[in-house]
């Protein structure tokens, strides 16, 4: 169980507002949540002339504050000194988590880089992972959102979820690649009218959350984990540094 703040027992799934313990219940409350709150974030998105880590945390915010008394908020407020990761990929220091977003934010703002990138773009948010849950849904509205304005869409919908989510782990491994470009690129679709996108979105396989769990790996004053993090960053900048 994932329990950064390691009071589950006592609080429920990270200190949710219900104290529910319960995972199927847990995630079947996110994505209610998430479809109550989508056509809300998707209309934030829109109004903003551009898209800045403000608007991550408030679109976070908009779909899991009714469950999450810390929605909104990335892990440099929850947990500032948790390494969290997910099977074999480690996700970036809670410190560096906005830095992360950031460069994904320049790149996906120049339309012609996006065009190209797109993969490379959802890496660098995924990198992030800023929040301790409803990072996915949070990016994909983001991303959604960044590549309407460049004239195109990714038609997610086409997509299968095991191959994504491993094109993903590749991307945010060896960064500079192109290996999630080269999976997204298949999916490129016409840019489409906003208000299409909420049944769109919604009935994408996956959004339930049944994946793989994040997992604690500890404190970054342990020197493993400090170890572990730093080989992590080091394989990710050589792989930035042989960039295709």
């Amino acid at each position: 169980m994932f329990d950064p703040f390691k009071d589950f027992d006592r609080a429920g799934y990270l200190r949710n507002l219900y104290g529910e313990k319960d995972p199927q219940i847990v995630r079947e409350l996110e994505h209610t949540l998430f479809r109550t709150g989508l056509d809300e974030a998707l209309a934030h998105v829109a109004k903003r002339r551009t898209l800045g880590y403000a608007d991550f945390l408030a679109v976070h915010r908009i779909l899991f504050s009714a469950f999450y008394p810390w929605a909104g908020q990335d892990r440099a407020a929850t947990v500032p000194n948790i390494a969290v990761s997910k099977g074999n990929t480690v996700f970036a220091h809670p410190l560096d988590a906005r830095r992360a977003v950031e460069e994904g934010l320049r790149i996906g703002q120049d339309k012609a880089a996006l065009r190209q990138h797109p993969g490379e773009v959802m890496g660098w948010f995924a990198f992030g992972h800023p929040f301790l849950d409803g990072n996915g849904r949070t990016m994909l509205i983001i991303h959604s959102e960044l590549c309407h304005r460049a004239g195109f869409c990714i038609e997610w919908q086409r997509t299968r979820k095991t191959e994504y989510l491993a094109a993903l782990s590749a991307e945010i491994a060896s960064p500079g690649q192109g290996l999630l470009d080269g999976y997204l690129l298949s999916f490129v679709g016409a840019a489409r009218e906003r208000q299409l996108w909420g049944g769109a979105i919604d009935g994408i396989r996956g959004l339930d959350g049944r994946s793989i769990e994040d997992a604690v790996d500890g404190e970054y004053t342990d020197v493993r984990v400090m170890q572990k993090y730093q080989a992590f960053e080091m394989s990710r900048a050589m792989s930035k540094a042989d960039r295709r």
